[in-house]
């Protein structure tokens, strides 16, 4: 087992590094020597057209996809160089996800969700509890807390969601379209406590989005292009 760097010590303050990476799909080119870095707190908007490799970046960020060339590291550690487990751990430790699509467990309650990234890393029940309700309360869902998914609203799926991405302290924090599917008023509540929280838990921010309002919460939105990032 391996020391996980937390988002006390993302690398030296640097979270995500990435370094000339290629990856294809048999002859097909989908990322072109991309070079990319977070520091530790920073919000970063990733912008472009469908079919761009804007997913397949977050896929190779993560570890789901492997790189063909080049080099992703991530809260200190060299993806390439760790075996599988240890490469899961990192996930679980050190990422934190939000979707359009939420993902939440339908027949966990909003606290369970919230609460269930915790658990898989072994983090101690009376520890968990406390965060869970801290992260509730400051995504304004307390009295929603033992409501499922299903009675739940768009917005406030997407908070749970947010929450839940919070709880294991990630030094990054991956959002692929979290306001695709809400209205103006939750997509711009969901941006607000994206950036409120980002800056309270010290947690780097790469917001991939098609929305330039979305970009207003980042403090620099980079464009990309047939594989390449351009700006």
């Amino acid at each position: 087992m391996f020391p996980i760097a937390s988002n006390e010590d993302p690398g030296n303050g640097i979270a995500l590094n990435l370094s000339s990476i290629t990856k294809s799909f048999g002859e097909v080119p989908v990322l072109r020597g991309v070079d990319l870095e977070l520091k530790s707190g920073e919000r970063v908007a990733l912008m472009g057209p469908s079919g761009s490799g804007k997913s397949t970046l977050l896929n190779c960020i993560c570890g789901i996809e492997p790189v063909d060339s080049g080099e992703v590291r991530m809260a200190g550690r060299l993806l390439g160089d760790l075996k599988v487990g240890d490469l899961e751990r990192l996930r679980r430790e050190s990422i934190g996800y939000v979707f359009q699509s939420f993902h939440l467990l339908p027949t966990l309650t909003a606290f369970e969700n919230v609460e269930f990234p915790a658990q898989l890393i072994g983090m101690a029940k009376e520890e968990r509890i406390e965060k869970v309700k801290r992260l509730i309360e400051s995504v304004g869902l307390t009295d929603r807390s033992t409501h499922l998914p299903d009675a739940l609203s768009g917005g406030e799926r997407q908070r749970v969601a947010l929450a839940r991405a919070l709880i294991h302290r990630p030094a990054l924090l991956l959002a692929d379209e979290p306001t695709g599917s809400l209205d103006t008023e939750n997509g711009n509540q969901v941006l607000k406590l994206l950036k409120t929280l980002s800056i309270e838990h010290g947690v780097a921010l790469l917001l991939v989005t098609h929305d330039h309002a979305s970009t207003d919460i980042c403090d620099r939105v980079i464009s990309m292009r047939d594989g390449s990032l351009i700006s």
